[in-house]
């Protein structure tokens, strides 16, 4: 009996792994990997983008683990996170604080030695604006998730950066798209989990303003969307495909959108949500495929 409890009991190795959550952490990384292809100039250099995706993989994960640390007793409150390492008081604070920093240093230093100072400077932004503003603004009021989406809209353009060596205005533009395509993204997210977020004391739109702000800032950032996804190809840098495909995605997730905002249903929000999740793969792939023909 003790063995088979500790073989179904995480270990240490998965406890700090767990820490950095690495789902966002690959998400994350098909934005770099997909901002450093758009804005490859001529033969794409195999090794500057493994050095960004292993720099950006760490600034990644310390800055997930420093909000971990930061939010244990929030997380305690919470059914969906009362199990993670810290509040089930699998890792002692002190260590996960350690192991979040040496993430975070190593990785903005990383980069620094092997890519350039614009990527260096955009990490360190991601890192401290996640950390420093967004973590304690989602106790203080609910323009923490406009806040938020920052950080998660810049790792597109540090990818860019990494392969020019500047900040173009193409770059911006996918920046905007992965700003906006975050905050229905989330907005759905609250709405579901409100409750928990209530008990915890985090102040999500959802929670301080109800259900018909939610979903219609939803739908307003949903419909502002679509001229921002097709932009790219109106700035010449994609083509006629693009456009068609990348339109009808950005519809198909407004409906979606308005289907939520009208049901208010559980399951049509939770459509939503899957939505947005397939939905910046679908177009980082048509404007990768765009460029690849």
């Amino acid at each position: 009996m003790r063995s088979s409890l500790a073989l179904r009991r995480p270990s240490w190795a998965a406890d700090y792994w767990e820490l950095t959550k690495p789902n966002i952490v690959a998400m994350i990384l098909v934005t770099v990997a997909a901002g450093f292809y758009l804005g490859t100039v001529g033969r794409m250099d195999g090794v500057l983008l493994l050095h960004v995706l292993v720099g950006s993989a760490l600034v990644a994960g310390g800055s997930n683990a420093l909000n971990q640390v930061l939010e244990r007793k929030i997380d305690a409150r919470m059914r969906r996170t009362a199990n993670r390492p810290l509040p089930a008081g699998r890792l002692a604070a002190k260590s996960a604080g350690v192991f979040a920093w040496a993430l975070g240093v190593v990785g903005v230093a990383y980069l620094a030695l092997f890519t350039n100072w614009v990527v260096t400077l955009l990490a360190a932004a991601t890192l401290g604006s996640y950390v420093f503003v967004y973590t304690p603004l989602k106790r203080r009021t609910s323009l923490n998730t406009l806040v938020g989406a920052v950080p998660g809209a810049l790792p597109i353009v540090g990818g860019w950066a990494a392969a020019r060596g500047t900040v173009d205005l193409e770059a911006w533009v996918l920046f905007a798209l992965l700003y906006l395509w975050q905050l229905p993204h989330f907005l759905a997210l609250a709405w579901i989990c409100r409750d928990d977020y209530e008990r915890a004391g985090l102040r999500m739109l959802s929670v301080t303003s109800g259900e018909d702000a939610t979903f219609r800032q939803a739908v307003l950032y949903a419909v502002a969307l679509l001229p921002v996804s097709v932009m790219p190809a109106a700035l010449g840098a994609a083509g006629l495909p693009y456009f068609i495909g990348t339109f009808a995605l950005t519809l198909w997730l407004v409906w979606a959108t308005v289907n939520a905002a009208r049901a208010r249903t559980r399951e049509a929000t939770r459509r939503l949500f899957l939505a947005t999740v397939l939905y910046l793969p679908a177009v980082l792939l048509l404007l990768t495929i765009d460029k690849a023909v």
